[in-house]
């Protein structure tokens, strides 16, 4: 019975090549001279390091503008708030979303169910797995997820004939 693995996870080779572009362009960049501006990799988070927000902002800019060229989903990246750190120092944490969210596997789910194809959603673990009898269901399904699900950059795998 055919089936495809339903998944939402960044390449971290490529993440880590565009973090490390965009922090060399940061040590060259005029503007950023004599700042703290900073960013950082570690695990599946990236730390943004600058003097104000308005730093933060361009500093997010230039992360997203390699991540662009590397080919990497920016809808993997989910901001967290600015913090205050000594003095005028600011911080923000943006993490690598990897995985799907059970409330996002749940909807998508739900969303399979509804469309009446002949199909059956399974949730395993942080991906979602489709099983049907018809090849032609199964990519109308995932035609259905990439038109509903826009806000997650979904990519299907595993696929069994």
């Amino acid at each position: 019975m055919p089936s495809f693995d339903t998944v939402c996870e960044a390449d971290m080779v490529e993440v880590k090549n565009a973090v490390d572009n965009a922090a060399k362009e940061v040590g060259t960049r005029f503007d950023f001279k004599g700042t703290s501006a900073a960013i950082e990799l570690k695990d599946k988070e990236i730390t943004l390091t600058g003097d104000a927000d308005f730093q933060l902002q361009q500093l997010e800019d230039i992360l997203r503008n390699k991540m662009t060229k590397r080919n990497v989903d920016v809808r993997f990246l989910d901001k967290g708030s600015v913090q205050k750190v000594g003095g005028d120092k600011v911080k923000q944490a943006i993490t690598v979303r990897n995985g799907i969210a059970s409330e996002d596997g749940k909807k998508m789910q739900r969303l399979i169910k509804d469309s009446k194809l002949k199909v059956q959603a399974a949730i395993q673990g942080d991906a979602v797995r489709v099983t049907g009898a018809k090849r032609d269901d199964l990519q109308a399904v995932m035609a259905l997820l990439r038109k509903e699900m826009s806000e997650l950059p979904l990519s299907f795998n595993n696929f069994r004939d």
